[in-house]
């Protein structure tokens, strides 16, 4: 589902006023002179300190760096900025949403093996990034679930922290098509009916979605945001509808916020994605990152979360949950 945002560039620039007066005296026009120049210099002065180098991770930093500069390089071939163009601020590594900002990154992560789950917890901490999460119960590594009481602590964690929380349907019931007499064919990835196309009618659906809500209550005391995101993002305007009929309001991902994490990493190498999002990220838009994907051998978070999230703060990008993207905000 293409979700997209109006892209807001804030620009500072100063351009003194000029008015017609009558001549004045060599003193008077050289005391304006250097009224001038000094406000110049305090000028300059303001824009080197808000441009002052920001502490950063040097692996990290360096890796999101040179990724971002490859992919700025491509756009600079293509058309070179105008010489009078103002200089970029670069905000500071920890902070979310810095003084100058170009656009909001919306980060999202849906439950997987969560190989990476404390991977991404840290980089997030780190950053000082609020991010938002799609949960359901799939089976991890350590043996568990998702949603099993062991995870309790993990997702209490998170809330405190203020990220959002959706609902991914509890079985990750993937939907193949429509029913008759107003159904819908899906396939659960787990629960029961695993691997099996089931009909459900809309009640039957809403109680996918809630069963996660019900769910993380259990787990934390807190409800889930009125989100949720069709597993492998497959929708028709009728399940839609059944989101919607639910209380839930359907949030899929950018075409550019695929970040390919499911795919075979031979075909898709991580430094080829990481390039990729960085070249055609850009303000509005929805990044959909898996917490860990059993068929990928060469593991996407671990090689490319940290540096992208550097690389897009090298280009003055903030971020934010979806409580504060215009289309679900409330």
């Amino acid at each position: 589902m293409k979700t997209a945002a109006a892209l807001t560039l804030l620009a500072l620039a100063v351009t003194p006023a000029v008015h017609a007066v009558e001549p004045a005296p060599a003193k008077a026009v050289n005391d304006g002179a250097r009224d001038v120049n000094a406000a110049a210099r305090a000028a300059n002065a303001q824009a080197r300190e808000r441009n002052g180098p920001a502490q950063r991770a040097a692996e990290a930093r360096a890796a999101g760096l040179a990724a971002a500069a490859g992919a700025a390089g491509t756009a600079a071939a293509a058309k070179a900025a105008p010489a009078s163009a103002p200089a970029a601020v670069a905000p500071p590594v920890a902070a979310s949403k810095p003084s100058y900002c170009k656009g909001t990154i919306y980060l999202t992560f849906d439950t997987g093996s969560q190989s990476q789950a404390e991977l991404i917890a840290d980089t997030l901490n780190r950053h000082k990034i609020k991010a938002t999460f799609f949960l359901a119960n799939e089976k991890t590594v350590r043996g568990d679930y998702s949603l099993d009481p062991s995870w309790s602590a993990y997702w209490k964690a998170r809330v405190a922290e203020g990220h959002a929380i959706g609902s991914h349907t509890f079985d990750h019931v993937v939907y193949a098509k429509d029913g008759a007499d107003g159904k819908i064919v899906v396939k659960p990835g787990f629960g029961d009916s695993a691997g099996k196309q089931i009909s459900l009618t809309s009640k039957q659906y809403c109680e996918q979605i809630q069963r996660v809500d019900q769910r993380f209550v259990e787990l934390t005391g807190k409800h889930l945001d009125p989100i949720w995101r069709a597993p492998a993002g497959r929708t028709s305007p009728r399940l839609l509808e059944m989101g919607k009929a639910c209380g839930y309001a359907h949030a899929g991902w950018s075409p550019a916020g695929f970040s390919g994490d499911e795919l075979s990493s031979s075909a898709y190498p991580n430094d080829v994605l990481l390039k990729k999002l960085l070249r055609e990220l850009k303000g509005g838009d929805i990044v959909l990152i898996h917490m860990g994907i059993w068929s990928r051998k060469d593991a996407w978070a671990p090689a490319n979360l940290e540096p992208l999230i550097s690389g897009l703060e090298q280009k003055d990008m903030c971020f934010a949950t979806l409580r504060e993207h215009p289309d679900y905000k409330k």
